[in-house]
């Protein structure tokens, strides 16, 4: 793992969707509020305390809570500040659930099926880019580093850039980023595409989503010139130079190595061994979303038991589903087919003291978490399109005694780190991956050892802090000021 001190040394002001806070009103009325422990917290907690920047988001639904006061607290006990970006109910539905969830997240992970094209979410969208900009102008110090994080937020820095902020911009997409004809199909592409170019450095999970990026430039910014140096991309347009790279997100090795072992999550995974006797089972966790491809794994786990009988009995699938999106129709449609799924499997093969496919559809507290990773022989990692998947990054992790196996996607980001070591599938060949199903059951100790030994040294070496550092050494120091001709096409206003 990286030090805290390799981190490079510049004040930062981060600006997400969402803060890393979790708000909640306890029985009695009263409000509680803590940081989140997701792996973008984790990397930027040294960071923001050692030089007290600030973190800009939307702090949630939280009617009645005193928020100002509540961030004002937790801004102290981490050293730094955290300001609240206020958003109605109506620019949460149009910009939030509307265009960044059913315009650029389905588009971006190559399911036009699921993708709507509507100019009145559009609106929304851009309205909510502009108020996170007129939020970060009130926040930024002149030597603030600005990094904006992910999809809901592609505009903020052509808004910026428009209010005359000279700070260096940098931008980090955290899901894919699609290939030319997929992207062509959007109407807004060109003022997509030449917002992302406001930016300083913009950075991708993968070297193909750089390399469709770069092919989308050139394809719609035409007076623009894109070169390759080594890993980069560099962009020339006008006097402007922005660098774009693949930089792969990870998690805190350590944190994981160590807590799996520690006693609470020890004992969890003893008594998942002992809930499931002397059946080897395989782990799938994922959240309640179409570009998981949960039905397609529960199929290829049913073909796996058709084509190898010699699984009966021996094999489950453990298959964790985290709630998501509860009051969309669409999404409670597809908690609906998985249910029918697993009781088709089970009521086909199931036998007495042998359950085929034990499925969860809740959150689990970590230890919970920690313990089935432990416990798993097998982690069957298929989504159809994934920007990373940390859920394969973790599990390698938490296999210390190097006996786990993975298989992965390779349409997840995470595989191009691990495709050496890892099984890759095609997620669509229900043929390969029940193979890979009946290969990992079967592979001889030797062999998963060493697999997992590269898999694990992969997520030691290049860990969050890695990311962090590699991201950040890549961003410039200073920002090259930016003409309106860079910027066109105008965006309209959103009366």
């Amino acid at each position: 793992m990286a030090d805290e001190s390799d981190i490079v040394s510049r004040p930062l002001l981060i600006v997400s969707n969402r803060l890393p806070i979790v708000v909640k009103e306890e029985e009695d009325g009263t409000w509680n509020i803590r940081t989140g422990s997701g792996g973008l917290v984790t990397a930027m907690k040294p960071v923001l305390q050692r030089h007290g920047g600030c973190w800009i988001g939307w702090p949630g639904d939280a009617h009645g809570a005193p928020i100002d006061e509540m961030l004002g607290s937790v801004g102290d006990e981490m050293g730094c500040k955290f300001s609240g970006v206020p958003l109605s109910e109506e620019l949460i539905e149009g910009y939030y659930f509307g265009f960044s969830n059913e315009t650029l997240w389905p588009l971006f992970h190559d399911l036009l099926g699921h993708a709507s094209f509507d100019q009145e979410k559009w609106v929304f969208y851009m309205d909510a880019n502009r108020r996170f900009a007129e939020s970060i102008t009130e926040e930024a110090r002149p030597d603030h580093l600005i990094w904006v994080h992910d999809y809901q937020l592609i505009l903020v820095g052509k808004y910026l850039r428009e209010l005359n902020l000279g700070n260096v911009l940098a931008y980090f997409l955290h899901i894919p980023f699609p290939t030319l004809d997929i992207f062509a199909r959007l109407p807004w592409r060109v003022e997509v595409i030449r917002a992302l170019l406001a930016y300083d450095t913009v950075g991708f999970q993968t070297g193909r989503d750089l390399r469709n990026f770069v092919e989308c430039v050139r394809a719609f910014v035409p007076e623009s010139t894109a070169e390759f140096e080594g890993e980069l991309a560099y962009i020339q347009l006008g006097e402007r130079r922005i660098c774009a790279g693949a930089f792969p997100i990870s998690i805190d090795f350590d944190y994981f190595n160590d807590k799996v072992q520690d006693k609470e999550s020890q004992d969890s995974a003893w008594y998942i061994h002992e809930n499931h006797g002397a059946n080897t089972f395989c782990l799938g966790i994922d959240r309640l979303d179409y570009t998981k491809g949960i039905p397609a794994k529960f199929h290829a786990f049913s073909r796996a038991l058709e084509k190898y009988p010699d699984l009966h009995g021996k094999l489950s699938l453990v298959q964790l589903v985290i709630p998501s999106r509860q009051d969309i129709p669409e999404y409670k449609r597809w908690k609906d087919r998985l249910d029918r799924l697993v009781g088709e499997i089970n009521g086909r093969f199931a036998r007495h003291g042998w359950v085929p496919v034990h499925y969860m559809y809740r959150s689990l507290p970590q230890y919970e978490l920690m313990g089935y990773y432990r416990a798993a022989e097998i982690c069957l990692v298929t989504p159809l399109k994934d920007g990373m998947n940390l859920v394969a990054k973790e599990y390698c992790a938490c296999s210390y005694d190097d006996h786990g196996a993975l298989i992965l996607s390779e349409f997840a980001g995470s595989a191009s780190q691990l495709k050496d070591h890892a099984l890759i599938v095609n997620p669509h060949d229900l043929e390969g991956v029940a193979d890979a199903i009946y290969r990992a059951s079967m592979m001889p100790v030797e062999e998963r050892h060493e697999r997992m030994q590269g898999l694990r040294k992969n997520v030691r070496e290049q860990d969050i802090f890695w990311w962090v550092n590699s991201f950040l050494g890549a961003v410039p120091k200073s920002s090259t000021p930016i003409v309106a001709s860079a910027l066109a096409t105008e965006l309209p206003d959103d009366e």
